[in-house]
């Protein structure tokens, strides 16, 4: 049991460690409740107990958390998410939780702007902000009604559920006949209503922009823009692999613009792609929750998990915005990222090793804490099988439930 005020992190993922090790090194102490497959941050010397992650509905995970902190006297602990899932999990039961947490995300009014791309798009219309041009299909019908150019991409509006779709994050598709295929096999997977159709600005990690910060009520304390130069995958990455502090001042007024519209409190980081074809920077995603490459923010002098932790506490904060020429690499997944951009041409390899000049962060190697980036390949390896057998097992209860009919 403890009296000092801690942190309470839900997802041991790389988020998950950038919190520990961002707090830890403060001397807050931070303990994580993860499933058994995503454990990085519990290598961790910064975290002092590592948890169990119930798999039940939202009631009974929102009901372990209240029992995790009443059991253990973590009265008005500060409660991170390090998902889209999790943070909107927090967000709906925010009252609840906010009877023995100080909870990170602000509440479902919010947050759900940015958690549903239905929203975040009709936001950013409301607001004059630049987005790709999106099509909500319902039936095989309304895809004559897409008006865009091929190649397009087919993309879920939230990420609630864990799925090839929403693994893959994006499908590309090159013709309406391969559109049509792949709207079918996407409403095998989730409802019609949470399936985008969108057009696919050219470019890759080069034409990516982020606009990160840290709010209150609406108005940005402390701020960042970056470029996330490379992402692996390399064309539809689910996270980035190399990203640099980077003056990109026509991002700012349109993400404080947003922003102040819903009134946002907590960290943030804004989502954008340059359109080469008009000159214009499109709103992608607005992340309501710590971003992989938070720890760029450390190194540029601005330490969003701890910034947080201390405003949640109400501590004075003076306002801040990082300079431009920071980088931030994950070796694990930018070296087969850069591989892949020098296969095709779009780099080579003087200007990747000039790319890792100093000041440079990595993502997990750390002589303060070595042990999570000796585990960040075994633990990868391990969650992949972990998750192939879960899908082994699952669809062979479906088929025990379901048999096929001779």
């Amino acid at each position: 049991m403890t009296t000092t005020t801690g942190a309470l992190v839900v997802g041991g993922n790389l988020n998950g460690l950038s919190i520990a090790r961002s707090l830890g090194r403060h001397g807050i102490p931070v303990w994580v409740a993860s499933p058994p497959n995503i454990r990085l941050a519990g290598f961790s010397r910064y975290t002092r107990r590592i948890l169990p992650w119930p798999a039940g509905d939202d009631e009974a995970q929102v009901d372990y958390l209240l029992d995790v902190a009443a059991r253990n006297n973590l009265e008005q602990w500060v409660l991170f998410p390090t998902s889209d899932e999790s943070a909107a999990l927090l967000s709906r039961f925010h009252s609840k939780l906010s009877r023995r947490f100080r909870v990170t995300v602000p509440t479902w009014n919010v947050l759900r702007w940015a958690y549903d791309k239905r929203l975040t798009y009709r936001l950013a219309a409301d607001q004059h902000v630049d987005y790709p041009t999106s099509f909500y299909p319902l039936k095989d019908a309304d895809l004559e009604k897409v008006d865009c150019d091929f190649p397009a991409i087919l993309k879920p509006a939230i990420h609630a559920s864990i799925n090839r779709l929403t693994e893959d994050k994006a499908w590309r598709v090159r013709n309406q006949e391969e559109l049509l295929a792949k709207y079918r096999e996407a409403r095998e997977l989730m409802p019609a209503e949470l399936i985008v159709v969108q057009e696919m600005i050219p470019g890759g990690g080069e034409a990516q922009f982020s606009y990160a910060a840290l709010c209150f009520e609406g108005k940005p304390i402390a701020s960042l823009t970056a470029r996330r130069t490379r992402q692996y995958p390399i064309d539809f990455g689910y996270s980035s692999s190399f990203v640099e502090t980077f003056d990109v001042p026509e991002i700012v007024a349109p993400s404080e613009r947003l922003l102040a519209a819903i009134n946002y409190t907590g960290i943030v980081e804004v989502e954008y792609k340059f359109d080469a074809r008009s000159g214009r920077y499109k709103l992608l995603d607005i992340n309501p929750r710590l971003w992989t490459w938070s720890p760029l923010g450390g190194r540029a002098g601005i330490d969003f998990p701890y910034l947080l932790w201390k405003m949640m506490q109400g501590m004075p904060l003076a306002e801040q915005r990082a300079p431009a020429g920071v980088r931030w690499v994950r070796m694990s997944t930018d070296v087969p990222a850069a591989f892949h951009e020098i296969l095709r041409g779009r780099l080579n390899l003087g200007s990747y090793f000039r790319s890792l000049r100093s000041p440079l962060q990595f993502a997990l190697v750390s002589l303060d804490d070595p042990l999570p980036g000796l585990m960040d390949l075994p633990i990868f390896a391990f969650k992949h099988i972990y998750n192939a057998f879960a899908s082994l097992r699952k669809n062979a209860a479906a088929a025990r439930r379901y048999p096929a009919k001779s």
